[in-house]
């Protein structure tokens, strides 16, 4: 690990061997993505298992937390960043009315079903099940500060880019 004289440390290869004292030089972008694609195919194997799909669950929630029904519209706004492109949420909301979880009222707001809200419920209890795995060692205050660094480091990089 080299120290610059800016008093940064100098960018090593990502090693997911490195040791403690090593971390400072490893790439954020290796770990970010990494602990993105591991604790993602965590989820979605176990929700997987009782075909759900994480998509499905967020789509379930959004309903759920919305103050007034939403509109197709209104929750695919909400939820295409976080989907695999701008297709994947409106057939969700279709998946999740043909399976009688959503139902449309006569302006075409969505609304959650008994049977949507049970499901809902019992994914709540399942990610909360899998984020206790995930945050098994992890305190909340340092879970917090990992978030805020990486705030921050989102932020530095809008910041950049010129981007707000």
């Amino acid at each position: 690990m080299t120290v610059l004289s800016n008093g940064l440390t100098d960018q090593a290869p990502a090693d997911p061997a490195a040791t403690e004292d090593m971390l400072a030089s490893q790439p954020v972008g290796y770990w970010t993505g990494l602990a993105h694609a591991t604790v993602t195919r965590h989820l979605r194997d176990a929700m997987a298992r009782i075909d759900v799909t994480q998509p499905q669950y967020w789509v379930l929630n959004c309903v759920h937390s919305w103050p007034a029904a939403p509109s197709r519209e209104e929750v695919a706004d909400r939820l295409t960043p976080l989907a695999d492109g701008p297709y994947e949420i409106p057939r969700v909301v279709d998946q999740l009315l043909h399976r009688g979880w959503l139902r449309a009222d006569a302006d075409d707001r969505l609304h959650l079903t008994d049977a949507g809200e049970a499901a809902r419920v019992t994914l709540r209890a399942l990610v909360t099940e899998l984020r206790a795995v995930v945050h098994e060692g992890v305190g909340d205050e340092e879970y917090a500060a990992a978030l805020k660094v990486l705030r921050t480091m989102v932020a530095n990089v809008r910041r950049a880019e010129g981007v707000t």
